[in-house]
């Protein structure tokens, strides 16, 4: 099969010939049909998040299952699916807990080290990122990384449930519960900066007010429910924010991982409210504020994969989009084959896009 092969740090991606293993007895294959670019991605490529090379990145996939193993219970050959880096062992503290996203034993949906790898290149071992790599004609999935869907969603679109929207309307949702009648900033108007704005559009936010450096990307925060907007680069962010809210607002996310801004998430809350760091922190970077911000209450946290729980929350997601309140039609900026996936970078990198999906024939 082809693939996009991630060799070196800040170097372009080359499209190679892969070798993928049959399918064990929990295994999934999988014919990819789309999958999204994401910032993670980018930041892997730019050596901001480890990953071990040679690697196929990617971790946005939909498609149609080819092969099934013989222990597979869930999806059958001809089952559209999407698929989730947030795999979960389904036996461990956290996912019997029911945070499944926080799983501790993602090992045991992994090959074993002694065993024949999924993906090898004339014999060596190729590294699928996030246990997906769906920069790929195909993929070799464990059954619980995969969610069957039904034939009437687009899977260019149900991709992007992947990581984005999962990410940005679960951390809306899930993780800081956005209320009713609540007032909310959102750093970084991006694919998941957007699909931050549509969980507080969907929660029920009167004020949702997106950050921003480029003005194009904020025209695009008001489509997708924005009811103000800022330019980073004019003025004073933090005093804009508190003017516009009477205060300060109820809630702020980052959707960055800018350390700067992570401040100003915490700057511009009202009393008691709640900041949420949703953008990947490259490692080693410190978070500095001023403490005397937390004597008025406020409180901060972080949150990953939009604290969900995949097998449960997609189908929310999927019925939110049928009914037309979760916007992910207008989220593709661009559709391009895999072979574009450099100048999908390039232009995620130029703020030219909200998010581009490659789609496989």
């Amino acid at each position: 099969m082809k693939a996009a092969m991630f060799r070196a740090i800040d170097q372009p991606l080359t499209i190679e010939d892969v070798e993928i293993d049959n399918p064990g007895g929990h295994e999934v294959l999988v014919r990819t049909v789309a999958s999204g670019v994401c910032h993670s991605d980018l930041h892997c490529i730019h050596g901001a998040l480890p990953a071990k090379v040679p690697a196929i990145l990617g971790h946005e996939p939909a498609g149609i299952v080819e092969a099934v193993g013989d222990a597979v219970t869930a999806v059958k050959p001809g089952d559209h699916v999407i698929a989730c880096t947030s795999i979960d062992c389904g036996r461990c503290t956290q996912c019997q807990l029911g945070r499944p996203h926080l799983c501790t034993n993602r090992a045991d949906c992994q090959r074993p080290r002694e065993a024949k790898p999924r993906l090898t290149q004339k014999g060596a071992r190729i590294t699928q990122f996030a246990d997906l790599g769906s920069f790929a004609e195909q993929m070799l999935l464990h059954e619980r990384a995969v969610l069957k869907i039904a034939d009437d969603i687009p899977l260019d679109r149900a991709a992007l449930l992947g990581c984005a929207v999962t990410t940005g309307v679960g951390a809306a949702l899930n993780t800081a519960q956005v209320a009713p009648g609540s007032s909310v900033a959102v750093f970084g108007a991006g694919g998941v900066g957007i699909s931050i704005i549509q969980g507080a559009r969907i929660a029920g936010a009167r004020q949702i007010i997106a950050v921003d450096i480029r003005d194009n990307k904020l025209e695009t925060a008001k489509h997708f429910g924005a009811t103000a907007t800022i330019n980073g680069l004019e003025g004073d962010t933090v005093r804009a924010i508190k003017r516009l809210s009477e205060g300060g607002v109820d809630y702020s996310f980052d959707a960055i991982g800018n350390p700067k801004v992570i401040e100003q998430c915490v700057y511009c809350l009202a009393p008691r409210g709640l900041a949420t760091l949703v953008g990947a922190i490259p490692p080693g970077q410190k978070i500095e504020f001023d403490p005397n911000h937390l004597f008025v209450e406020k409180r901060l946290q972080g949150s990953f994969m939009g604290s969900n729980r995949f097998h449960l929350d997609m189908p929310k997601y999927l019925d939110l989009y049928r009914q037309g309140r979760l916007n992910l039609d207008d989220m593709i900026s661009k559709r391009a084959p895999l072979t574009a996936i450099n100048e999908a970078f390039r232009a995620m990198e130029a703020g030219e896009v909200t998010r581009t999906v490659l789609t496989f024939s």
